[in-house]
């Protein structure tokens, strides 16, 4: 039998080739994978967990183990409603929020909602891989704005808007950006906003590593600037645990709120109530700004290490951007070697790193590649850098 498959799904898909390859990198022991992004489980508060799960069971377990609402559980959307005021936004409500599987399903959900064939969107560039994946699903035509060491270059977000007028949204990740770690100052903060409110652009802004700053000022979220022009992301990945897969989308416009809820209510009827009921319990019962700061002392630990190993270690030529927080670094090679070649001769002896390409929406061959710090003791970040250097060494020499 020939099963007659979409074409839309059978079309290969260079982001998810990529993806992939960082998951089985991770999860191979015989691999140093500076290639993922994954939280240190030192970090994860297992024990507090473990008194969570117990008080849930034997306080509310008939409810926890029952079918629940789509929106998720009000007790922890009115805590990430709260935790805004952190952020510089104030009024987010509880009934804005809504309990998603991680932050990956809120850019579905998003796509989901806004984008048809052919309809155009903003990313920065580079921008995170997976939200390009999740984006392709809908076939949207994607403009790329250049992403310079203290923003988007607003210069040229302000030409893309004028030049295409009919666009429909923008998705940024302004603190600690993925790949580049990079993080937009207050002036570029302020004068995209200013840019993005002139605009009919529904403003996406991806949040999962703000909470990781270890040093220098933060700045505030969109949210602050356009109201409910901003939709925001957030999730428990990055500061609690990844495993649980618990994000949510803040959404304070009703008309597109009533359409994510519509399509999440049909895609999964609602994101898991144990596991929210539990987090709940965690975060009432524990001082998650302490477990934070504990996480922010251990990742700078890792991030001086590696950028004093890279120091060490790499070639002169090769070139990387310090960060303040988050969890990756951005690296770029020389002219004449590209960051696939890197990647693909570092992965024959133990050592992953991900190259730039997938960031991007049309570059290739690009020299720039990402490394992740943050789940790589001490000799792993030191052997592997030895290593890449070393590669890199040679791939120069050729």
């Amino acid at each position: 039998m020939q099963l007659k498959m979409s074409r839309k799904i059978m079309k290969p898909d260079f982001q998810g080739e990529f993806t992939a390859s960082i998951l089985a990198a991770a999860a191979s022991p015989d691999v140093i994978s500076f290639a993922g992004g994954l939280p240190n489980p030192v970090s994860f508060p297992i024990e507090a967990m473990e008194k969570a799960t117990a008080k849930v069971l034997a306080e509310q377990g008939a409810i926890a183990l029952q079918y629940s609402s789509t929106q998720g559980y009000q007790p922890l959307r009115a805590w990430a409603a709260k935790r805004y005021e952190t952020m510089g936004v104030y009024g987010v409500d509880a009934d804005d929020i809504i309990i998603t599987n991680g932050s990956q399903q809120a850019l579905e959900m998003i796509g989901a909602a806004m984008l048809d064939p052919g309809d155009k969107m903003l990313v920065e560039n580079p921008t995170y891989l997976v939200a390009l994946q999740s984006f392709h699903l809908f076939d949207p035509e994607i403009l790329p704005v250049t992403i310079n060491p203290d923003g988007i270059d607003c210069d040229e977000l302000e030409a893309t808007i004028k030049a295409n007028p009919e666009a429909k949204m923008i998705y940024v990740i302004p603190n600690f950006q993925n790949p580049t770690g990079l993080t937009y100052s207050r002036a570029v903060r302020e004068r995209a906003a200013e840019i993005l409110k002139a605009s009919n652009l529904l403003v996406l802004e991806d949040n999962p590593y703000s909470e990781l700053r270890f040093s220098g000022e933060a700045g505030s979220s969109f949210g602050a600037y356009l109201g409910d022009q901003c939709c925001m992301f957030g999730t428990f990945s990055k500061i609690v645990s990844p495993g649980m897969r618990i994000g949510w989308i803040c959404c304070r416009n009703q008309e597109l709120k009533a359409k994510l809820l519509n399509y999440k209510s049909t895609a999964d009827l609602h994101t898991n109530i144990f596991c929210q009921m539990v987090l709940a319990q965690y975060l009432a019962d524990n001082d998650l700004d302490a477990h934070i700061e504990k996480t922010k002392v251990l990742y700078k630990q890792k991030a001086e290490t590696m950028m004093a190993c890279m120091e060490k270690y790499l070639p002169e030529g090769v070139t990387f951007t310090p960060t303040e927080g988050g969890m990756f670094l951005w690296a770029e090679l020389p002219e004449g070697i590209t960051a696939v070649e890197l990647y693909r001769a570092a992965l024959e002896k133990g050592v992953a790193i991900c190259p730039g390409d997938p960031f991007y929406e049309t570059e290739r061959d690009v020299r720039t590649f990402r490394v992740n710090y943050s789940n790589s003791t001490d000799e792993a970040i030191e052997r592997g850098m030895k290593i890449l250097g070393e590669t890199c060494a040679e791939l120069m020499q050729k």
